[in-house]
């Protein structure tokens, strides 16, 4: 009888160490939205309650997503009528309200209506959380890059630390930023740096910060003066780490400890906002404007490669804002005007092409073999990857929402538009 109750001890601690990951930065642990989760609910309802553990009001705006390491959840916002940039520390488990840091103060700068001045996901080693802020210098320029004339804000990045008691570490300027449609970098970890893409309408850039210091150990100028949102994702490839993104009228791969190019492809388009995401064999994009492309692109060139290296690039598609996400070999791709895209992820063909929400803006995440979509309106689509569109649920939240979900430790954390909820099995 002992016997089997330790064999039954280790069996549930395994399963529990299966789902019980932190979800510390842009798009989780992985920087490409998925989950090892495999007790999160796939059912929830907001407005009657059904699996929602907590709902709490949050005290500033934002799109910018939750990030979770263990007991603890970092979200930052904005106080519009105060003009404050915060950083907000919450209790996974109660959703209580630990402590609130005012990162900076600063006139609110231009944006696109669907942009928010809290758009920067933080990033979170489990010792120090890292947040990205705009700061406007003050002044008024006419914006570039745009069809209409209208004037913007240009002003700085700002990149700071934080404690887990709230206390600052270090706060840095590491260069200028304009952008009509407003900031939203996330900050990227990689061994003992900091990563933030600086793609704006002036002279952009990539930096990279020492994790404890804020000091910049390197900062790369990029080709094309073009704004675009891309996060970068990290991969080793044959033995070597890989920073791909697009974004700037090219896709890039760098050498994340040096900020050296290991390979390029130009174009296909001007301006990106979605993540790229990796399979073991080839980097996805999902991209843009002026026109929309989904494309392949295999890791292993030098110089450029964008006669060689693309395995598969299709135009008969719509898509922009939502990061995509794969789940075994479909890549499922999401447009913001609310279509959904199932592609063959090794030849490009499309399965299926159908209408689920009303208006995407956040990016898509899976877990548990399926993929979620979730719709501005709140509404969260579940849906199993196939040859045919299967959506197996339909999850009201009861208000807007532009924030990219979290899954961590077993429960599923969306930010509304005035509250952040926690989704999870209420009656276990």
């Amino acid at each position: 009888m002992l016997r089997v109750a330790f064999i039954i001890t280790v069996v549930l601690s395994v399963s529990e160490s299966v789902c019980a990951e932190n979800w510390p930065g842009w798009r989780g642990p992985r920087g490409d939205g998925s989950s090892l989760d495999q007790s999160m609910p796939l059912t929830w309802d907001g407005e009657t309650g059904e699996n929602i553990k907590w709902k709490v009001a949050l005290p500033g705006e934002g799109h910018s997503s939750p990030v979770v390491w263990e007991d603890r959840v970092f979200v930052t916002g904005c106080i519009t009528e105060w003009q404050q940039r915060i950083l907000s520390c919450l209790d996974a488990e109660t959703g209580d309200l630990l402590w609130t840091r005012v990162v900076l103060e600063s006139t609110l700068e231009t944006k696109h209506q669907l942009n928010s001045y809290a758009s920067g996901t933080p990033a979170t080693d489990g010792r120090f959380v890292y947040v990205s802020f705009f700061e406007t210098d003050g002044s008024t320029i006419p914006a570039p890059n745009v069809g209409t004339p209208r004037p913007v804000t240009p002003g700085t990045m700002v990149i700071a630390a934080y404690d887990f008691k709230g206390c600052q570490q270090w706060l840095v300027r590491p260069g200028p930023f304009v952008s009509a449609h407003g900031y939203s970098s996330n900050p990227v970890l990689f061994e003992n740096l900091v990563i933030v893409n600086g793609d704006h309408d002036g002279d952009s850039y990539i930096v990279a910060l020492d994790r404890d210091t804020g000091e910049m150990v390197w900062k790369t100028e990029r080709k094309y003066k073009t704004r675009s949102y891309v996060t970068p994702l990290i991969r080793e490839i044959h033995g070597e780490p890989q920073m791909v993104f697009s974004g700037s009228n090219r896709v890039v791969s760098m050498d994340p400890r040096t900020g050296r190019f290991w390979w390029t492809v130009e174009g296909p388009t001007q301006q990106f906002v979605a993540s790229m995401i990796f399979d073991g064999c080839r980097f996805y994009l999902a991209a843009g404007y002026p026109t929309h492309h989904v494309m392949a692109i295999r890791p292993d060139g030098n110089g450029d490669v964008t006669g060689s290296h693309v395995d598969w690039h299709v135009t008969n598609v719509r898509c922009y804002v939502p990061s995509p996400v794969l789940v075994d070999r479909y890549l499922l791709v999401a447009d913001d005007r609310g279509t959904a895209n199932c592609f063959d992820k090794d030849s490009g063909e499309r399965f299926w092409l159908g209408r689920l929400g009303r208006h995407f803006t956040a990016s898509l995440v899976s877990a548990q073999g399926r993929a979620l979509f979730v719709a501005d309106d709140g509404l969260t689509l579940v849906v199993q990857p196939g040859p045919e569109l299967k959506i197996t649920h339909r999850n009201p939240l009861g208000e807007w929402c532009y924030a990219s979900p979290a899954i961590a430790n077993g429960y599923l954390f969306l930010r509304g538009e005035k509250h952040l909820f926690c989704i999870g099995d209420t009656e276990s």
